[in-house]
């Protein structure tokens, strides 16, 4: 349940609290939480579903064959960027103006008060929105089409190993499922990596100029970040994978950035939320800095002692571990 104290006074929406962690590393096992969590994550309309499809559609309507990838070349590759660019706008556009700028769902399940679209000398342009939309497109969706050419291209070429349905259905399948598991265990690592006080100030800074967030600030990044963000899409240099795994990894990373940062829980209908959406432990860490560094799907932060589940507790210990420099 919300609490009524300092620290939920700073919000105007909270979640139920405390916040959960997924139950799949925890010890002991829980078979039943682990089973709800799975159905809860992957059998029912949500963000891993609706980009299992999305990935597969754009394999056989959108997406250059791998005989075309041998060679770089500058039509498919211009046709994955445009590809990619009109899904931006489309995510992270449709949720801005949904959101924020046509105010569809008010202030209900809305984290912060404030508007976002702030202006100032720290923003490019002197403008939250422009500043945002500005490195998601030109540093975000130019390294996301980058990355998706480079592996498209080393598959076409052998030097990365292919995996087709027929070859093994069932680790076709799996290697869907555990994608998100992946980028998660390598997101924390990057993103302590960036809280390392020389590469925050060269690179992420930029992300952090969002203390309230918006869609189009997940992927409004340094070239330097995104680049390493992008990076865990690598793993598929060693684990045979489909052009549609690429896909799915791909814009699993890229899209889920602008939904997780929309700044509300999710879109409310007819009274429920019937699509999950900005997570509270994220945008605590946009607010606070020093806590969740990662994902709710590999739950580093609990292991390393920089967890926040959104209680009181938790950030009287935060306050602490500044205090005493440990955060």
């Amino acid at each position: 349940m919300t609490e009524n104290n300092a620290f939920s006074r700073q919000w105007h929406y909270m979640p139920d609290l405390p916040i959960q962690t997924s139950p799949l590393f925890s010890w002991p096992p829980n078979p039943s939480k682990i089973a709800r969590w799975i159905a809860g994550s992957w059998f029912v309309i949500g963000e891993n579903i609706i980009l299992v499809a999305l990935a597969t559609a754009c394999w056989f309507f959108f997406q250059p064959s791998l005989e075309t990838a041998k060679t770089i070349e500058l039509g498919w590759v211009a046709q994955i960027f445009i590809r990619n660019i009109i899904l931006m706008f489309l995510v992270a556009g449709g949720l801005h103006w949904f959101f924020h700028s046509g105010k569809k769902q008010g202030q209900n399940r809305k984290y912060d008060k404030r508007d976002i679209g702030g202006s100032g000398k720290i923003y490019t342009f002197n403008n939250q929105l422009y500043d945002n939309m500005f490195w998601t497109l030109a540093s975000g969706v130019t390294l996301w089409t980058a990355y998706e050419t480079v592996m498209f291209w080393a598959m076409a070429n052998d030097y990365a190993p292919v995996l087709f349905w027929s070859d093994n259905p069932v680790w076709f399948a799996a290697l869907l499922f555990l994608t998100p598991l992946w980028i998660s265990f390598h997101f924390y690592w990057i993103h302590r990596f960036l809280h390392w006080k020389p590469m925050y100030d060269l690179a992420h800074a930029v992300h952090h100029r969002n203390t309230n967030v918006g869609p189009w600030s997940g992927l409004s990044m340094h070239p330097i970040e995104t680049l390493l963000f992008f990076s865990s899409v690598l793993i598929h240099f060693v684990l045979a994978s489909h052009p549609i795994h690429i896909l799915f990894h791909m814009q699993h990373q890229a899209l889920t950035a602008a939904t997780s940062h929309t700044g509300f829980e999710g879109m409310v209908i007819g009274d429920e939320n019937r699509l999950a959406l900005g997570r509270f432990h994220h945008q605590m860490h946009h607010r606070y800095f020093e806590c969740n560094y990662g994902n709710l799907e590999v739950p580093w932060d609990k292991a390393f002692g920089s967890w926040h589940d959104g209680t009181q507790e938790a950030h009287e210990a935060m306050k602490e571990r500044r205090r005493f420099g440990t955060g």
